[in-house]
């Protein structure tokens, strides 16, 4: 393990907290988390998930079946709401950017969930911090 990958749910969602202070800290345009890739899941050829954050904005792409578990999530963090949803006709999902107030751990929580509940992750998925 690096300072910029974790794979235990108490370890990604300290790496994702620093992550969050040290975006605000430094004012920089986002941060992006990215979890392994699991061929079972993402396809053969796709890349892993990924979340990114910025000022109180997150934004992903899911495809619908992860939307409607992305919404369930959500009954989870009332204080987070849908601002947009965007489906381009050339692509094969949704982006989704999510309003989320709220102090760096809660934040964390939420993008280590996402990664499980949305994405279908293990609790011992590895996720890094790949730019901030």
């Amino acid at each position: 393990m690096t300072r910029f990958e974790a794979d235990t749910s108490r370890e990604r969602r300290k790496l994702f907290a620093d992550a969050v202070v040290a975006h605000r800290n430094r004012g920089s345009a986002f941060l992006t988390i990215e979890a392994d890739r699991d061929p079972d899941l993402d396809g053969e050829d796709a890349p892993g998930p990924w979340v990114q954050f910025s000022d109180k904005t997150f934004n992903m792409d899911v495809t619908d079946e992860e939307l409607d578990r992305l919404k369930d999530l959500l009954s989870s963090f009332p204080e987070f709401r849908i601002d947009q949803l965007e489906s381009p006709e050339e692509a094969e999902g949704t982006n989704v950017r999510i309003t989320a107030r709220s102090d760096a751990n809660r934040l964390a929580g939420f993008a280590d969930e996402v990664f499980q509940a949305v994405y279908g992750r293990a609790e011992d998925y590895r996720a890094w911090v790949v730019a901030i």
